[in-house]
């Protein structure tokens, strides 16, 4: 039964894609808009997103709640239309600069330099151009990806994350911990987002509540001494992005790696809590943080 759903899925959204192809990104983006914010509902229960809004901001109104769901909603409309022209982010064919980036001097660094470096990031703004934009700034890199759980669709996505995203892509899991060890010896920077529930982790405060969070920028940044630097993408109209390289998350090690490690942990939380509230409409609140 779930394969025949897949599949049908599979289908619409390959229909969707052809369509988007043939209208343009800016229509497409309508379309998209159009159909997501009426069917949203149907991807995740209105009830989970409430319940994850409310943690965070405990005082919101149904009309507040409402007007964040719906923002939230756009913004994903408008990812879903753009992944069908990922390629021309890619290749910067728009008439003028589509993303400002702030921190580039900080790439520079880390490019020139001879370690490699772990960025850490949320799903905000279209959380897709990171790696790209990373890697198209000389950042020799390798990204963590999380496959998709329709076996139709997943074949696409990571043909498209490895041609116009980041060529060095790792599946996320224990082999994929292995794979960025070996990625990191030679040299390859690690790109990953860390706002989403890891079931077999250890919980760290988010938003004041424990959650399950992944260590896997504190264990290697611990293991091989390398830097973690937050970055923070935001959309800012229909087609422009600001993008921010944010000064290395600070701790004073210790003697004590297990308790380095914890900390760094609620450190990168705390700083994905500030990105959350900058800007809390483009921030995807469907995943169940706190469950």
């Amino acid at each position: 039964m779930k394969i025949f759903k897949y599949l049908i899925e599979a289908l619409f959204i390959y229909t969707l894609f052809f369509l988007f192809k043939i209208v343009g990104l800016n229509f497409s983006r309508k379309i998209s808009s159009f159909l997501i914010t009426k069917i949203g509902f149907l991807f995740r229960k209105k009830k989970i997103i409430k319940k994850n809004i409310l943690n965070v901001f405990k005082n919101y109104s149904d009309s507040e709640i409402d007007e964040l769901i719906k923002s939230m909603w756009i913004n994903y409309s408008y990812i879903f239309a753009e992944y069908i022209y990922l390629n021309k982010f890619r290749l910067n064919k728009f008439k003028k600069e589509y993303i400002k980036v702030h921190g580039a001097e900080i790439l520079n660094k880390i490019s020139k330099g001879n370690k490699p470096a772990i960025f850490i990031s949320g799903h905000f703004g279209n959380f897709e151009l990171m790696a790209m934009e990373l890697e198209k700034r000389n950042i020799n890199l390798s990204a963590i990806y999380r496959p998709l759980n329709n076996i139709f669709l997943n074949p696409l996505m990571v043909y498209l994350r490895k041609k116009y995203i980041c060529k060095n892509q790792i599946k996320k899991g224990l082999s994929g911990t292995r794979e960025s060890i070996k990625f990191l010896k030679k040299n390859t920077s690690i790109a990953l987002m860390v706002d989403q529930r890891v079931g077999e982790s250890d919980r760290s405060p988010f938003f004041g509540i424990p959650a399950h969070t992944t260590s896997i920028p504190a264990q290697l940044a611990v293991k091989f001494d390398l830097e973690i630097f937050p970055v923070y993408l935001e959309r800012k109209n229909d087609s422009s992005f600001y993008m921010e390289i944010q000064e290395p998350i600070k701790i004073d090690r210790t003697e004590n790696i297990e308790e380095d490690k914890k900390k760094i942990t609620i450190k990168i939380n705390q700083t994905i809590e500030k990105m959350v509230l900058r800007n809390p409409g483009q921030w995807i609140w469907t995943h169940s943080r706190w469950k």
